[in-house]
């Protein structure tokens, strides 16, 4: 169901802003009705940090957008005073940013409700999990250095065995010479 003759001519544009972000590689719904201001801004470097933006969402338009990108599960959580933590690039750098600022605040002030993975709501366990992989960049140098360790080891076994030869050829001239 569309949503989309609903709603003011000018909210259209906030609506088409929001199903952009929500097809983001990572989307985090947090809910912050304890966060004061200290916490905020320290969440909000927190979300810097990890190339993260955050944006206070509008229940109503969110679940418009929501809907009309097909992620009708979202409905549920869009009660109460909501934000949204996404990355474009990394779709595990909300969920890293959102443990690292909970792990040195010990603040229970914001509560994690609902992600959106590849198109579909993911639950708090689930984005708890991807708090725990590695970044894309920390995935890539993983990727980079397994596949130049066998190059590196030829590397070596080569100017190893050419070392060896230049011994070998060392030891018969100076036999030559001796002779």
């Amino acid at each position: 169901m569309s949503y989309e003759l609903k709603i003011h001519p000018e909210k259209v544009a906030i609506v088409d802003e929001m199903k952009e972000k929500l097809s983001s590689e990572g989307v985090i719904l947090i809910s912050f009705n304890k966060l004061d201001v200290k916490s905020a801004m320290a969440l909000r470097r927190k979300f810097f940090e990890h190339g993260v933006e955050y944006k206070v969402v509008k229940n109503t338009l969110t679940r418009i957008a929501a809907n009309n990108l097909g992620i009708t599960e979202l409905d549920d959580f869009l009660q109460g005073p909501n934000g949204i933590a996404y990355s474009k690039e990394d779709g595990v750098a909300p969920a890293a940013a959102i443990k690292e600022f909970l792990k040195e605040t010990k603040s229970e002030a914001i509560k994690i409700k609902a992600g959106i993975l590849d198109g579909k709501v993911i639950g708090v366990e689930a984005i708890k999990a991807l708090a725990d992989l590695p970044s894309r960049e920390q995935m890539l140098g993983i990727l980079a250095g397994t596949l130049a360790a066998p190059i590196t080891g030829l590397a070596r076994a080569l100017n190893g065995n050419i070392q060896n030869l230049a011994y070998a050829l060392e030891a018969v001239r100076k036999q030559k010479e001796s002779a």
